[in-house]
């Protein structure tokens, strides 16, 4: 059968989702995206948007992975805005980490040299001295930059990718189960979807971790994004800020907690220029997480023409245009290159 006449349905309007239906559409395929609740009702739905690499050491197929994800990243999310007209707030504009002593410098700068051998060229990776406004407090005045961390607004960059898919004639549709008409499908369907999948195969391959974060009324687009202890502070194009997340295992309630108010104390200790930044959401909800902490990949086992695209724990929207690339190429033309360790085995 020609690529241009097989039909896809993707189950679930995630960052996943979407991305393998775009993905498979640019490969010709006629798409269906089906949503149980609404695009973004899931960890995709979020406030932070944090696109930034994995430390350049100790290097394996996952990191090699992401850095080509994030290589691909500028060119994916251009086409996706000139297809659907809408900006998904994606920016490369690098990040800052404070340096908390000397220790801290000293691994920042043996760090340079996995960073040369593993990024591109002009993705540098240097110890500076803090000078920005919206530097984070250091206690050695110091801090880590790099310029290959980018950002996007994950509900712009959600909205832009729906926009592209029935732009180019594919359809959105409400429902939670695919229809019976022998098209492949793709199960990117979050927590949900990793519990579904432990109880199908009889064992646990992932869960949901509950997430917390928040968007600040403050504005410096341009400004890099830091990263402090766990904590992301993400200015966006929109003249805010997002912040983010907590990781709360063993909960069971999604609802906003007091998790979130602490990590804004954190924000705002960190950087002091959001001191008064007023809160102007909150976002709290479950993130996929699989066992392996890699995205789960492949062919559903015992399901023939079943896929599963799944687990992206913290680092989904920076893997997009990668897993997407490789599920379409899988998928429609039966090519296998998922790296070892994303694997459904």
């Amino acid at each position: 059968m020609a690529i241009g006449k097989h039909r896809v349905t993707v189950m679930g309007g995630g960052i996943f989702g979407l991305s393998c239906a775009y993905a498979c559409q640019r490969l010709g395929a006629r798409v269906t995206v089906i949503e149980k609740r609404r695009i973004g009702a899931g960890s995709s739905g979020g406030t932070v948007g944090a696109l930034a690499p994995h430390v350049p050491e100790n290097w394996n197929p996952k990191k090699q992975f992401q850095i080509e994800s994030l290589l691909m990243a500028a060119d994916f999310w251009a086409g996706v805005a000139g297809l659907s007209g809408i900006d998904p707030g994606y920016a490369r504009t690098g990040r800052i980490q404070p340096l908390q002593d000397d220790a801290d410098i000293a691994k920042a700068r043996a760090r340079a040299a996995g960073a040369a051998k593993y990024w591109p060229a002009w993705a540098w990776w240097r110890v500076e001295v803090a000078t920005d406004a919206f530097s984070p407090l250091s206690p050695t005045g110091l801090v880590l930059s790099d310029g290959l961390t980018a950002r996007l607004d994950p509900r712009a960059a959600l909205a832009a990718l729906a926009g592209a898919i029935e732009a180019a004639g594919g359809a959105i549709a409400q429902g939670d189960r695919p229809p019976d008409d022998g098209a492949p499908v793709i199960w990117a369907t979050g927590a949900e979807g990793l519990a579904m999948l432990s109880e199908d195969l009889g064992r646990l391959v992932g869960n949901g971790v509950k997430g917390q974060s928040a968007t600040l009324g403050f504005s410096a687009p341009d400004a890099p994004q830091i990263y402090a202890d766990g904590l992301h502070i993400v200015p966006h194009a929109d003249g805010t800020t997002g912040i983010g997340s907590t990781s709360e295992r063993g909960v069971d309630d999604p609802a906003t907690d007091e998790g979130l108010e602490t990590l804004i104390a954190r924000a705002r200790a960190v950087c002091p220029a959001l001191a008064d930044a007023p809160v102007i959401d909150r976002w709290a909800g479950f993130r996929p997480r699989a066992v392996s902490r890699a995205p789960l990949l492949g062919a559903w086992p015992g399901r023939p023409g079943h896929y599963v695209a799944n687990g992206g724990f913290k680092i989904g929207f920076g893997m997009a245009p990668k897993v997407a690339q490789v599920m379409a190429d899988l998928v429609l033309n039966g090519r296998d290159a998922i790296p070892e360790g994303f694997r459904l085995v």
